[in-house]
This record gives structure tokens, C-alpha cells and sequence, in this order.
């Protein structure tokens, strides 16, 4: 890489970082790019992104952005996992983590939080902002569709009825 394409990479990184409501470290331990391209379509599926570049030039990025914390974890070969939804690219992670020995879950932050291995873990058994958005429609919605059942229960009922009196009387 000559020095324009690393100011580039540095421009594009920063300005993603400034966007984005989480962003996740981790350790690739010697994943083959078949496993790679399977994390990052995972990632491309929720609505995050994976990244692997050089340390570096990640620091250099961060500055400026509420994730400045994150350049004590940049040792070794890392990857960057973000997403502006806070809790997608942790469950991402998390979940491929778990049948993939060869990518370690470093830590992370939420903003300016710094969060450790655990605390992305916990992060990402929160459910996510569509969920959330689903449970509180249900929510809503609960008490007009009961109050809907109760009113159509009686009348529901009266036409069992006069159905059973015409099938007596037809008989």
C-alpha cells in the first residue's frame, strides 16, 4: 500500500467508526478465507460489517472518534466488527465464536463504554432493536385484540346458538 491508499483506508475506517453503535474486537486465530467470507456474509446479513486491517493504521482511525479506548486491543491479528444496530455485530460474533475455535472475542465498546469479553457477550444475549420494536408493537396491540375477542365472544355465541335451533327444527 502506498501512503494515499493507507490515507484512504484511514479516511473510510474513521469515517464508518463515527457511525457506527458498537464496535467489536476480535482475534483471528488462523481462520481460512473460506471461514472468513462465511463470518463476513453473517455480518452482511445483520446489517453489520467485518473488517481485518492493520493495526496501525486502526489506531490512527480511531483518534477523534468515541472509540479511542479500543487501541490497547489492537495486539496481533484483529478484526473489527461493527454495526450501528448496538447489538447485532456482537451476536454475530458471539454466535460464530461459538463454533469457530480459530476467533476469540477480544472486547469491544459501545460508544465511549469499553466492554471486555464479557460484556459483549452479555451484549449480544440482549435482544436486538427489531425485537425489541416486535415486542412492544405486541404490546400494544395486546389490549385492542382482547377487547376485540370479548365483544365478538357473545354474538359469536347467539349465532351457535340459532344455528343448533335451525339444525333441530330442520331435522
Amino acid at each position: 500500500m502506498d501512503r494515499n491508499q493507507k490515507a484512504e483506508v484511514v479516511s473510510a475506517l474513521n469515517a464508518e467508526l463515527a457511525q457506527v453503535g458498537v464496535v467489536v474486537v476480535t482475534r483471528n486465530l488462523g481462520m481460512t478465507v473460506a471461514q472468513s467470507t462465511v463470518l463476513r456474509q453473517k455480518m452482511r446479513e445483520a446489517g453489520a460489517t467485518y473488517k481485518v486491517t492493520k493495526n496501525r493504521l486502526a489506531r490512527i482511525a480511531l483518534d477523534g472518534t468515541a472509540y479511542t479506548g479500543l487501541s490497547d486491543l489492537l495486539t496481533g491479528p484483529v478484526g473489527l466488527a461493527t454495526s450501528a444496530d448496538p447489538v447485532a455485530a456482537a451476536k454475530v460474533a458471539i454466535d460464530f465464536a461459538k463454533t469457530n475455535d480459530k476467533l476469540e472475542i477480544v472486547g469491544g465498546a459501545m460508544g465511549e463504554v469499553l466492554l471486555d469479553a464479557e460484556g459483549v457477550k452479555a451484549l449480544a444475549s440482549m435482544p436486538s432493536l427489531d425485537e425489541l420494536r416486535a415486542k412492544l408493537v405486541g404490546l400494544l396491540v395486546a389490549p385492542a385484540t382482547k377487547l376485540a375477542t370479548v365483544t365478538q365472544a357473545p354474538a359469536a355465541q347467539l349465532a351457535r346458538v340459532f344455528n343448533a335451533y335451525a339444525e333441530k327444527e330442520a331435522a
